[in-house]
């Protein structure tokens, strides 16, 4: 008859449930183009090839002190009592209560003489446990949604940390694209004061115009703008630096001179690797949150399902300090009791619709992350070949602009030439100069966002907590 109670009830339970699926799917790879052979796998500490150890200071103290890092920390730290805690709702629980106080009892209710309407002693101690059977697995549903959790944030930790990496590389070539620019205007103040001194002597000897003198101290404040601007620039990328790490405004005086090989030779693949999503801490956090919305669901699918508890207590219940310690007063009893959702108003149905909605909400989430890391990869691959075909015409250009000054100063010392004739080649020397250190540090950028689109050196064969 019992099993009979318990089967009806589990039918009723099971056709109650609605039926409610998520309406959207993961993106597969094949549908976005990522086909063909994998790449060879970016190593960890993939920033040490620009040979810096100064660089790698850095990174490490980000890493160690950064407060989004920490605030990421704190997320795993939150999920992982969150899986401690459904876990602990798995299994049998046990409790101790205890009552020990004096009161009057009174004389018109239940209790019989000699105890009514007296003021006695009155002791309950008792010993209870309660379990609650997971018969159709909702709380093992529950647990793998919290792991699930758990991994996900851990996953977003491990994110965070590359692409803190990531970004403090990138300030550190902003603060190395800088000292270039300033180095180049350092120089070209040397060689602007020279030749104004050099115009100075022509017109003290009436061998020149005070119009070449004035030419020569603007292309002069040119020089020393260009430094000006350098070195605010460097201040600016040293700021930075210090944010990442998480210190303060000493931090930047411990930053010296650097010594990153903006060149420096890197295995990246230059076509999309077949292995990208897998390559992304991101992607695989993501995948993660929508397994943990699709356990929720089920959660929310098995709460129209029966639930049986077990009870058991035992312990002592006496009226009078002489009584507590006889048999008589012993206590104990156990049993199960069953409940069944049949009318809420629709709050389960309610709650099922939302937790569909969240594995929607996952899936989306996912999706949007796959097409980005596609099209972050695209456009960094595409960027490093332009810039690289760039970088090679600037070069060019700044030969040719070099190998016209040298003429022009053989004509301008020969006397077939005015000073003047100096000025427009010496402007676009400068700004051509310029423009070559801004392309390397631009390319070596565009290496470090590529690295970062394929993962930054994610090995998704690591083991995560479990």
């Amino acid at each position: 008859m019992r099993l009979k109670i318990l089967l009806v009830a589990l039918l009723l339970g099971g056709c109650a449930i609605p039926a409610s699926k998520p309406a959207l799917a993961p993106t597969p790879a094949t549908a976005l183009g990522l086909v063909g052979a994998a790449a060879p796998a970016i190593d960890a500490q993939w920033w040490r090839v620009y040979d810096d150890p100064q660089l790698d200071r850095v990174v490490d103290d980000a890493l160690a002190g950064n407060p989004t890092l920490a605030t990421a920390l704190a997320r795993v730290r939150q999920a992982s009592a969150t899986l401690a805690s459904r876990r602990s709702d798995n299994g049998p629980n046990a409790t101790f209560d205890a009552s020990q106080q004096y009161a009057r009892l009174s004389g018109k209710y239940e209790i019989p003489p000699p105890f009514a309407g007296t003021t006695r002693f009155i002791s309950q101690d008792q010993f209870n446990l309660d379990w609650t059977l997971d018969l159709f697995g909702r709380q093992r549903d529950a647990i793998e949604a919290a792991r699930d959790s758990t991994r996900a944030a851990v996953l977003d930790v491990t994110a965070a940390r590359l692409a803190l990496a990531g970004s403090v590389v990138q300030a550190y070539v902003e603060l190395a694209r800088a000292e270039r620019q300033a180095a180049i205007a350092q120089a070209t103040i040397g060689a602007r004061a020279n030749s104004l001194r050099l115009v100075d002597v022509r017109v003290r000897n009436r061998l020149a115009s005070g119009l070449e003198t004035e030419a020569a101290r603007t292309l002069l404040a040119q020089a020393r703008l260009a430094l000006v601007q350098a070195q605010a620039s460097q201040a600016l990328a040293k700021n930075a630096l210090a944010a990442l790490a998480g210190r303060g405004a000493d931090y930047p005086a411990t930053i010296a001179a650097t010594r990153m090989r903006l060149d420096a030779p890197m295995a990246l693949p230059a076509t999309l690797p077949a292995d990208l999503l897998a390559r992304r801490a991101d992607i695989a956090a993501a995948l993660a949150r929508i397994d943990a919305a699709a356990k929720g669901r089920e959660v929310a699918r098995k709460a129209f399902y029966p639930n049986v508890n077990l009870m058991a207590l035992a312990g002592l219940q006496a009226i009078g300090i002489g009584n507590v310690l006889t048999g008589d007063a012993v206590t104990a009893g156990g049993g199960a009791a069953v409940h069944l959702p049949i009318f809420d108003n629709g709050r389960l149905k309610a709650q099922l619709a939302g937790a569909t909605a969240l594995v929607d909400l996952a899936i989306a989430d996912y999706n949007e992350r796959v097409v980005r890391a596609v099209r972050e990869a695209a456009d960094a691959s595409a960027r490093i070949g332009a810039l690289d075909a760039e970088r090679q015409r600037s070069r060019e250009v700044v030969r040719g602009f070099s190998a016209t000054g040298r003429l022009n100063a053989i004509r301008v010392s020969s006397g077939l030439d005015s000073k003047l004739d100096l000025v427009d080649n010496d402007v676009r020397t400068l700004a051509a100069q310029q423009d070559d250190a801004d392309l390397a540090a631009d390319a070596a950028d565009a290496r470090v966002a590529l690295v970062m689109a394929l993962g930054g050196g994610y090995d998704n064969r690591q083991e995560t907590p479990r």
